[in-house]
């Protein structure tokens, strides 16, 4: 074990201070050093896409970054999507349309179908299809997530659900 490092981050619009070890992921920063536990532990190796979190408005998976790299950023996870107690229109379309079932890809999924939405928020199912290709989900089958993304994106519009 090194010596501790002093991060300063944006956390769900928060400046932040926390003490962390170089080796410490992202994710066990968020987890342990913050207490946001939201963000996932999945595989831990980079291919379950359960701990992507927003790291200056592009998902990351936790697990293979160091939390290091992330002094200085703007940092957001599943905690900060809601605002002032008002579900984002993702959340309420994964529960309206049953795309969370088990819930435990549900914060990765939720965080990487923002930022597929906030750069592209006409995004074709086969968009959404290729941007979630990394998160994995073992309850669903998919087809409830693409159309809940869809729902989402219609909302935020201000149209129909396609």
């Amino acid at each position: 074990m090194g010596r501790k490092h002093v991060l300063a981050m944006r956390v769900n619009g928060e400046d932040v201070e926390v003490a962390v070890q170089p080796e410490e992921t992202l994710l066990e920063v968020l987890r342990e050093g913050l207490g946001l536990t939201g963000t996932k532990h999945g595989c831990e190796l980079g291919e379950c896409g359960a701990c992507a979190v927003l790291v200056d408005g592009r998902p990351v998976l936790s697990c293979l970054m160091l939390g290091v790299e992330c002094d200085g950023a703007e940092v957001q996870t599943i905690e900060g999507l809601a605002r002032e107690g008002t579900l984002h229109p993702l959340q309420e379309a994964f529960a309206d349309l049953g795309a969370a079932q088990c819930g435990y890809c549900t914060p990765g999924m939720l965080l990487t179908a923002k930022a597929l939405l906030d750069r592209n928020p006409n995004a074709s199912r086969a968009e959404i299809a290729e941007a979630l290709s990394g998160n994995l989900c073992r309850c669903t089958g998919y087809l409830q997530i693409f159309e809940a993304v869809e729902a989402a994106a219609a909302k935020l519009a201000g149209g129909e659900p396609r």
